[in-house]
């Protein structure tokens, strides 16, 4: 091969990377969100743990009852960030891949498939614990005095 026929190569992998290096900029925007949700339910857990401690007995409860609920939506959050920081390794690795297919001169199709469908399976499994989250927050959810 011919260093131009390299360049050409090299250039057409770049353009082949371009997808996922989209699809890695919109899972680093959910991180962005679910680290946003995340910080609101530590500030709001730390309000409440606060609160608590000059809380009557009959408030107690309720306060009580408010901090198992985020503690459940800061699990989920949480696990949906590990699904996304997993998802974005999955598509670094498909990008890797891909440049080590080209440059070993070997096909490596399936793997780079195989990595590609994991991580949208990661992708997937996230935001489907985002809308757990986002679901919870929602059905506990309460406005004006009880």
């Amino acid at each position: 091969m011919d260093i131009a026929s390299d360049v050409t190569t090299i250039a057409h992998v770049i353009q082949l990377s371009i997808a996922p290096v989209f699809l890695l900029t919109a899972v680093g925007a959910m991180l962005g969100v679910l680290s946003n949700r995340l910080s609101r339910a530590v500030d709001r857990a730390r309000a409440l743990e606060a609160r608590c401690q000059e809380a009557t007995t009959d408030h107690l409860a309720i306060l009580r009852a408010q901090l198992s609920v985020l503690n459940r939506r800061i699990h989920w959050i949480y696990r949906a960030m590990v699904l996304c920081a997993v998802c974005a390794l999955l598509i670094c690795s498909v990008i890797v891949t891909a440049f080590a297919s080209t440059l070993a001169g070997r096909v490596l199709a399936a793997p780079i498939a195989i990595l590609f469908v994991a991580a949208m399976l990661a992708f997937i499994g996230a935001l489907l614990m985002f809308l757990r989250e986002v679901h919870l927050a929602i059905t506990t959810l309460r406005i004006g005095p009880p």
